[in-house]
């Protein structure tokens, strides 16, 4: 998929300092066992050679699963469920991997929450796309 990825969009085109995952929140990545958007993130990294962390980005409250909600909705489940820690996302172009993007919700959500914490630029890399 990273070289799918690259093919694509290349990471230097985007000009990042940094790739960080959409993350779960603790009790559903206990539930899970892994969270896929970090797996995908940290093998995007390894390919291109960008620095990547988990630890820039963290759910802080509960939400319902997206795909579980109408699209109106979405939004609204995902309003200010991220915040970000300034000292790893402060003046740095923030890549967000994602596995899928239905409404954007949820990247629109955490971008907020890491140019709150400082971050200069966020853009968004997803895997798959739903309608």
């Amino acid at each position: 998929m990273a070289e799918v990825m690259q093919a694509f969009i290349p990471l230097t085109a985007v000009e990042c300092d940094l790739i960080v995952p959409i993350p779960l929140h603790p009790q559903r990545q206990k539930e899970r066992g892994y969270n896929q958007s970090t797996l995908l993130a940290r093998e995007l990294a390894g390919q291109s050679g960008i620095s990547y962390t988990s630890d820039a980005l963290h759910r802080v409250r509960y939400t319902t699963p997206q795909a579980r909600l109408k699209m109106d909705d979405r939004r609204v489940n995902v309003h200010q469920a991220f915040s970000a820690t300034a000292t790893h996302v402060a003046h740095k172009r923030i890549v967000l991997v994602d596995d899928v993007c239905t409404t954007g919700a949820t990247l629109e959500s955490a971008a907020e929450a890491l140019y709150t914490a400082g971050a200069t630029a966020v853009s968004a890399h997803c895997f798959a796309r739903a309608v």
